[in-house]
């Protein structure tokens, strides 16, 4: 059975403050996307969980799939195990949440095949121990967030078109945070005042900046296309780059317009994951 693996895009990014537990309090809009990677799950009656293709660069003990896999096999005390193959299309370190996607699937897949029967807040409750952006792609929809970014209040936003960049460039999250040009942006505000996207400042673009210099060439070429809305931005802590298009035809123009070093896709904004009613396997 196969199931969607959604990208996202962050609308603007602002970190509040340093948590005692070592992530951030957040402020930020989560844009789902019409684009993303097709994860393959086979049920195993023996209770083994085997990657049989995918993520070859990552070690298994690494990839978030497998430790999703493992944590919801333990936590519950799961007979069955699971081969599981992943298609990547999304460009792994560049904001987009790829690894998280990939994490809530499973997740999501697995309840599923295994009869688990666990609510969306049970698995909400596991997914924030394997990463911040977890919850918002189990819940499925696009969101404002707070706190770590598991606070999430459904939004429903203008069904753009947009251009998203990569550098071919990863950078490391945990640097990004650590990094002495990160910004803060303390004065929490509230969701009114994002109802038009009003700051979309994101508060590690100056770091990620300062690690990988190419990020600005690759926004000032978003801001030079042309019938482009907006600025175009960062997404998450880097390095991929986005700029919005009313029109897809418009979006395609610039993407075929890019410098050849860099690799790009065009993607709807959506406002309901694939996997937002949990019945999306295709057999």
């Amino acid at each position: 059975m196969i199931y969607q693996s959604p990208a996202k895009i962050n609308l603007f990014l602002h970190v509040i403050s340093k948590r005692d537990d070592g992530y951030h309090n957040l402020q930020t809009i989560f844009q789902l996307l019409d684009f993303g990677d097709e994860l393959r799950f086979n049920i195993r009656s023996d209770g083994d969980i085997v990657r049989i293709y995918g993520n070859e660069n990552i070690p298994q003990e690494q990839d978030l799939i497998i430790q999703s896999a493992y944590k919801l096999k333990a936590r519950f005390s799961c007979s069955f195990g699971a081969d599981i193959g992943v298609k990547k299309n999304i460009p792994p370190g560049g904001g987009l949440g790829g690894g998280s996607s990939n994490a809530a699937t499973t997740l999501i897949a697995l309840n599923q095949l295994w009869n688990l029967k666990l609510t969306k807040k049970e698995l909400v409750s596991i997914g924030k121990e394997l990463g911040a952006d977890v919850p918002v792609f189990i819940e499925g929809r696009s969101s404002w967030a707070e706190g770590i970014g598991e606070i999430l209040t459904p939004l429903n936003l203008p069904e753009y078109y947009y251009l998203v960049v990569s550098i071919n460039k990863q950078i490391s999250t945990h640097e990004i945070f650590r990094h002495k040009a990160l910004t803060m942006s303390p004065l929490q505000r509230k969701i009114t005042d994002f109802s038009l996207v009003s700051n979309p400042h994101n508060d590690c673009l100056d770091a990620a900046i300062d690690l990988e210099g190419e990020i600005k060439d690759a926004l000032m070429y978003l801001n030079s296309t042309k019938k482009h809305v907006d600025e175009a931005r960062m997404t998450g802590s880097g390095s991929c780059v986005f700029v919005a298009f009313e029109n897809e035809s418009d979006a395609l123009i610039a993407k075929r317009q890019m410098p050849s070093k860099w690799v790009g896709f065009v993607a709807k904004a959506i406002d309901k994951s694939p996997l937002y009613n949990w019945d999306v396997a295709k057999r």
